[in-house]
Formats: C-alpha cells, sequence, structure tokens
C-alpha cells in the first residue's frame, strides 16, 4: 500500500477528511505523529495491532497504546483525575506518587528498565552507575538502589559485575607509558560508559533469571 493507499482508507472507513498522503508520508518519516484516534484507525487500515505500529513503546502514552487501554482505564487503575493524567501524557513526564507509580507499573506491565524510564530516572541512574565504576561500587549500592526498586544482593552483584568489566577494559588499555585510561579516555572505556544503562540491565538479567 502506498500512503495514498492508506490516507484514502483513513478518510473513507475512519471519518479522518483531513488526511493526506503527505500527512501518511509525514507518520512514515517520524515527522509527525499520529493522535491516539488516528494511531487506532491506521492500525484498522493495515490490519494490525497498534502495539505493533509502534514497536517498542517508550512513551507513557505508548506504553497505554501498546496494551489496547483508553487514557480512562489508566487513570482510573491509578487512582488520579483524568485531566490530570491527559497532562502528563502530552508532557510526557509522569508525576504520580509512589503508590500510583507502583499502580501504573501494573496497569501497563512494565518491566523495571521501562519502568525506571517513565519515572525519568534513567539520568540519575546512568550518573551513579558510570561513578560505580570507575571508583568503589560498594558506596554506591544505596543511592542506586534509592533510584531502582532491587533486592539489594541482585544490586551488588550488578554493581560488582559493571564495576570488574570496566576495570578489566582499562588494563587493557593501559599504554607504554603505564598512563592508565580509567577516567574513559580509552575508546573502549568511553563506549562502556556510554551504554552503562544497557550493561547494567543485562547484568541484572542475568542475576534474576
Amino acid at each position: 500500500m502506498g500512503p495514498e493507499h492508506v490516507a484514502y482508507g483513513l478518510r473513507a472507513s475512519y471519518g479522518l477528511p483531513y488526511v493526506t498522503p503527505d500527512l501518511v508520508t509525514a507518520w512514515e518519516r517520524g515527522i509527525a505523529a499520529p493522535s491516539s484516534p488516528e494511531l487506532t484507525a491506521l492500525a484498522g487500515v493495515l490490519w494490525c495491532s497498534a502495539g505493533e505500529l509502534i514497536g517498542s513503546p517508550r512513551t507513557l502514552r505508548e506504553h497505554r497504546v501498546a496494551r489496547d487501554l483508553a487514557p480512562e482505564d489508566v487513570a482510573h487503575a491509578v487512582g488520579i483525575e483524568l485531566l490530570a493524567y491527559q497532562r502528563m501524557e502530552e508532557s510526557g513526564s509522569w508525576r504520580g506518587n509512589e503508590r500510583q507509580s507502583t499502580a501504573l507499573a501494573e496497569v501497563l506491565d512494565l518491566s523495571l528498565p521501562d519502568f525506571v524510564t517513565l519515572m525519568g530516572r534513567d539520568g540519575r541512574l546512568a550518573d551513579l552507575l558510570r561513578s560505580a565504576v570507575t571508583t568503589r561500587w560498594q558506596a554506591y549500592v544505596r543511592p542506586v538502589g534509592k533510584v531502582v526498586p532491587l533486592d539489594r544482593g541482585v544490586l551488588e552483584t550488578a554493581l560488582e559485575e559493571l564495576h570488574t568489566d570496566y576495570q578489566g577494559l582499562m588494563v587493557a588499555t593501559l599504554n607504554w607509558g603505564g598512563v592508565s585510561a580509567t577516567t574513559g579516555s580509552g575508546e573502549s572505556g568511553r563506549e562502556f560508559l556510554d551504554r552503562v544503562l544497557d550493561h547494567f540491565w543485562a547484568s541484572v538479567r542475568r542475576s534474576t533469571y
């Protein structure tokens, strides 16, 4: 199907008279994003689910649509006013309290990495992990535990493994003068630190499965 066929289907079958082939092309290229009703209609035209169109959900709205839930369903489940929830979706910033956050994770069936991302904690977690692998990881068990709700034993194992892996890379990048690259000056060290969140979640999965 070309963009013109998709646009026609949205106009004829779903009552979206303003949809043009150019708009469909903009959606395809990521220049514009369809609204929830548009996404549902688009999934109907393409004979798939909205979740399949989204792929791996990243935002609060995408997680909701991927679970085929209406905003009203989520707002009721977490115990907040619909308008307040919709504002959070539009802003992309979740501001619920601890009880509401737990309810959100349950209704959207969020994985722990997804939960941390939606809570806006990725940046803080990455900063703590970089400090943990470049200094003494033991000092960061408690601070990281405040950001990520993990069993302490799992957290200790993950931090120790990350620290060992990073320090091993740095030993391997010692130059002839014996100058260490532990600050990340080596290419491998920089790459490890850039992807420290990925390494952390991989280690957590190995410790829990």
